[in-house]
């Protein structure tokens, strides 16, 4: 199933009509799809009434840059900042990740978003695209955080994702701008960017994001793209059965694989279960490109929360407030 993105703060005709294609499973959403609290919560209910089948709502909302939803919103500091303090504190840093993590997936439910692409668990080694974004350099700690991460959205009603597989963070390039090549072997890959995924899997995590950088000494193609990475590695050698998304078709890193149709079929035929197209003008060519293949419409059911939580119930909870000083107050 395609999750796909939208242009502004309001559902147009054409969008619409692409909530009604059979291989529309999706949309995720953006700062351009943000106006307040309200418009996107009034905005989330319009994708749910237009679709003939439920729609799996989603959102990168992981604090510090990356964070889509902000007025009204509290502002969550980057992981960066929880592993900066584990060397002083290592209880007292992971008691404050899960707790960003349930704050985090706590305020997203209550608009009616299902899902927020997190949490990060590349390593924290330079990378343009992750920087403050990762929590540390040391995969131990990193693995750590996962735990206590993917903990923290579970107790807030939120399923987790685990992203960039098999790891992001140990080349330079960015790969919504560049192809990002890491030539490591598989076993220094497997002694460090593969430990907080095996930690985060072992934890119950319910997604898997690829990475779009290619590890020639393991294949040729991007991770997104390869069957290695896809099916012998992640799901036969970790054992995880969750869902498979690829990172968005319309960053720079993707074109390897040709047009849109190739790139959506390279994904699928890899073993991806979801393909994000993030930008609007990718979505009507990329509906067309899968007009052909069958797709297991359940595959995206069990992230599906439970209903939005509401914003009114959550101010009622006295955890919230407490929560949200303890992380807005992390320098």
């Amino acid at each position: 199933m395609l999750v796909i993105g939208l242009a502004g703060t309001e559902l147009d005709a054409r969008e619409r009509e692409w909530l009604q294609h059979p291989a529309c499973g999706g949309v995720i959403l953006f700062a351009r799809n943000f106006a307040s609290k309200q418009q996107v919560t009034e905005l989330c209910a319009a994708i749910r009434e237009a679709a003939p089948r439920p729609q799996l709502i989603c959102v990168d909302q992981e604090g510090g840059r990356v964070q889509r939803f902000r007025e009204g919103f509290s502002a969550l500091p980057p992981l960066e900042k929880f592993g900066k303090r584990y060397a002083d504190d290592r209880e007292a840093a992971l008691k404050l990740a899960e707790e960003h993590a349930w704050l985090m997936a706590s305020e997203v439910r209550a608009t009616g978003v299902d899902l927020s692409f997190a949490p990060v668990v590349d390593l924290g080694r330079g990378n343009l695209a992750i920087g403050d974004r990762a929590f540390d350099g040391d995969p131990q700690v990193v693995a750590d955080f996962a735990r206590a991460y993917v903990r923290g959205m579970h107790a807030a009603g939120m399923a987790a994702t685990l992203k960039h597989f098999p790891g992001h963070g140990s080349v330079r390039e960015d790969t919504h701008y560049d192809t990002a090549v890491d030539p490591r072997p598989l076993d220094e890959i497997r002694a460090h960017d593969l430990i907080p995924f095996v930690a985060g899997i072992e934890a119950k995590a319910d997604a898997v994001m690829m990475a779009h950088v290619v590890y020639p000494a393991v294949d040729e193609a991007p991770a997104g793209y390869s069957k290695r990475w896809i099916e012998e590695i992640l799901r036969g050698e970790l054992g995880f059965r969750g869902v498979v998304f690829s990172d968005d078709i319309g960053m720079a890193a993707a074109f390897s694989a040709g047009g849109v149709k190739a790139r959506i079929d390279a994904h699928y035929d890899a073993g991806c279960d979801s393909v994000l197209v993030c930008h609007p003008d990718l979505v009507e060519e990329s509906l067309e490109a899968v007009r052909d293949r069958r797709f297991d419409t359940m595959a995206l059911a069990g992230l599906i929360g439970r209903g939005p939580m509401g914003w009114d119930a959550l101010l009622a909870d006295a955890r919230y407030a407490d929560t949200r000083g303890r992380i807005e107050g992390i320098a």
